[in-house]
């Protein structure tokens, strides 16, 4: 069975993704093709990348980062919580990113976006993110309004027909999610990895 991870992308007070990332998961959790835990990245204290070594090298000296290291490559799949800071996503999501490399090849991952204009411009800064840590993003998303699916911009209360969004994201990822796990199984039977 796949595990997912629904990975909570900001860490600002007040922030409504930990809210999202757990509707996400009320609506995932009864799915029997994919376990799902959320991962809320304010958990792991990440600094200001301060690995001196780039993260393509996997050579982390930071218990911050072994432990953030660890957890990412856990998950087969990912489904991001991200709100839309001035067209592009959280600095603390990107920068949780930013620490990894290895962790995140080859998996795949979906989006949950909000803000004013549903999160799209947020979603579509971290599809250019992923081609770079190759993860195969998804094409159906989640698109979350502060007009329409939070009460005076703030208490989520998401309309009936995002939870088929939910579910159609999910189908997606799960998809996707299957055929790199076999993928990567495959290439590690018959490519070791080098160790760099």
């Amino acid at each position: 069975m796949l595990k997912v991870g629904i990975i909570v992308g900001s860490t600002r007070p007040g922030r409504k993704a930990a809210t999202v990332a757990k509707w996400a998961y009320d609506i995932l959790k009864s799915r029997e093709d994919a376990e799902y835990e959320i991962v809320d990245i304010e958990n792991y204290n990440l600094p200001l990348l301060d690995e001196p070594v780039p993260p393509s090298m996997g050579q982390y000296s930071k218990t911050h980062t072994k432990t953030w290291s660890e957890k990412i490559a856990s998950f087969d799949s990912y489904i991001f919580v991200t709100p839309e800071y001035n067209h592009s996503t959280s600095a603390a999501l990107k920068n949780a990113i930013d620490f990894l490399f290895r962790e995140w090849n080859n998996k795949a991952a979906g989006f949950i976006g909000y803000g004013s204009a549903g999160g799209v411009r947020a979603v579509e800064n971290l599809r250019l993110v992923m081609g770079e840590i190759k993860i195969a993003d998804v094409r159906s998303q989640v698109m979350l309004s502060l007009f329409t699916d939070f009460e005076n911009l703030t208490i989520f209360k998401p309309q009936e027909h995002q939870n088929k969004a939910v579910h159609a994201l999910a189908d997606d990822l799960i998809a996707w999610g299957t055929a790199l796990k076999n993928f990567r199984e495959v290439t590690l039977k018959t490519t070791p990895r080098k160790i760099a």
